[in-house]
């Protein structure tokens, strides 16, 4: 099943990373809004992420959990493949720590204890690593965005039927 699944992958491989690369740069959203919005408020006591952008955050954020999967096998193919392995390990431990973050410091955590308002008050030195592991993805996106605009420019209908 698992090579089954690897050659599916493979046919299908241009159109795979690029839908993997477009749910995975969309969490850029979500590291300018951590950026401009916990950090400034930690820093200098004010969000700078407008208000009426939330919505659209939320949306977002719903998109990390099938992002994290889709780009994991990316790399999870590099290992099948025999191709660039230190590489893709790395890349797949860098992207997977970001279920720490998910499940255990999250976000709302995070603002909560910056604002002195969460339940649990967090040493907030361990808020800054959960925001570290935030940034941890931005490598491997780095190197997602390149790879797709590395493969040649085809339609998507043609992608699809590669």
């Amino acid at each position: 099943m698992f090579k089954r699944f690897f050659d599916w992958y493979n046919r299908h491989h241009t159109f795979q990373l690029r839908l993997a690369t477009t749910l995975f740069v969309l969490q850029l959203v979500h590291l300018i809004w951590m950026t401009t919005n916990v950090i400034a408020f930690r820093l200098w006591g004010v969000a700078l992420f407008p208000k009426f952008l939330d919505p659209l955050l939320a949306i977002i954020d719903y998109t990390e959990i099938p992002a994290l999967i889709m780009v994991t096998v990316v790399y999870l193919n590099d290992v099948v493949q025999g191709h660039k392995t230190k590489r893709a390990w790395w890349f797949i431990f860098l992207l997977n720590t970001q279920w720490i973050h998910l499940f255990w410091i999250t976000d709302e955590i995070i603002l909560a204890n910056f604002q002195g308002v969460a339940p649990i008050i967090l040493p907030v030195w361990l808020s800054w690593i959960a925001i570290l592991i935030d940034y941890l993805e931005l490598p491997v996106m780095f190197d997602t965005v390149r790879r797709s605009l590395s493969k040649q420019k085809l339609p998507l209908a043609e992608t699809v039927g590669e």
